[in-house]
């Protein structure tokens, strides 16, 4: 065998025990070190932690053998305990190895102060958006005689009065005064019959009242678009903003 010929044959030889121990040792360490260094199948469900204290998570995770970080952003509700849980990562029922970190977001111990925004003079379903928007409940609706109807009148925390920028605690109860339509000062009804339709209208606004339910009906007793018939009645004191039905003569 010429030289050139028998170094090949061991160059072939080497490379080939090479190759052979790499993926022998590729074989160790997928099968062998790699399950051994990550606990390979060895998982544990993320417990639920909702409606838990700090106290009582931090005793269920070390249990499940997790562990936990606190994050440094609170929340708060009005719904769950002081330090209760309110968020959770990874998500409850969670498969994930033993050991691995759950991060907590607590409940504030004390809730946010706000700002109380001005709501006179605005609509009761304009209010109760706010009030939700800010994280404030509603409380009692009072009804005050007022020409306004639906209008808020006041905002009061605790039976007390309060103004724009008065702080109170997020989740607080906010009670609104609202006017119910009726004004306080007394009015006559103003005679009605006989006149056209439009024109009542316009005398009924123009006194401070409210034009209620149309009735079109045929009679004898009046000429097309007149008016035969109105409750209440000419000369019957109301409060301002009463409603005033009419009976409207038609063909």
């Amino acid at each position: 065998m010429n030289p050139l010929s028998y170094n090949l044959k061991k160059i072939l030889i080497n490379l080939a025990i090479i190759f052979g121990i790499s993926i022998f040792l590729g074989f160790l360490f997928l099968k062998v070190y790699l399950p051994l260094y990550t606990n390979h199948g060895e998982t544990v469900s993320v417990p639920d932690l909702s409606g838990y204290t700090y106290e009582e998570a931090v005793d269920l995770l070390e249990s499940s053998s997790l562990q936990y970080e606190v994050s440094p952003d609170s929340g708060f509700s009005t719904e769950q305990p002081a330090l209760g849980i309110l968020k959770q990562i990874p998500a409850a029922n969670s498969q994930v190895k033993s050991g691995r970190k759950v991060y907590l977001t607590l409940n504030a111990r004390n809730a946010p102060i706000i700002k109380m925004p001005n709501m006179e003079n605005m609509l009761l379903k304009n209010a109760q958006e706010m009030l939700s928007n800010l994280g404030l409940e509603r409380g009692d609706i009072i009804y005050v005689p007022d020409i306004g109807i639906n209008v808020v009148l006041e905002q009061r925390y605790k039976g007390v009065t309060i103004r724009e920028g008065f702080e109170v605690p997020k989740g607080s109860k906010i009670d609104l005064v609202v006017g119910d339509g009726m004004g306080n000062q007394m009015l006559l009804v103003p005679s009605l019959i006989g006149m056209d339709e439009e024109d009542a209208e316009f005398l009924i606004l123009g006194s401070g009242l409210r034009v209620g339910r149309k009735n079109y009906n045929r009679t004898d007793s009046a000429s097309t678009g007149k008016v035969y018939l109105q409750s209440p009645a000419s000369g019957v004191e109301v409060r301002t903003g009463e409603a005033i039905d009419l009976w409207v003569a038609k063909n």
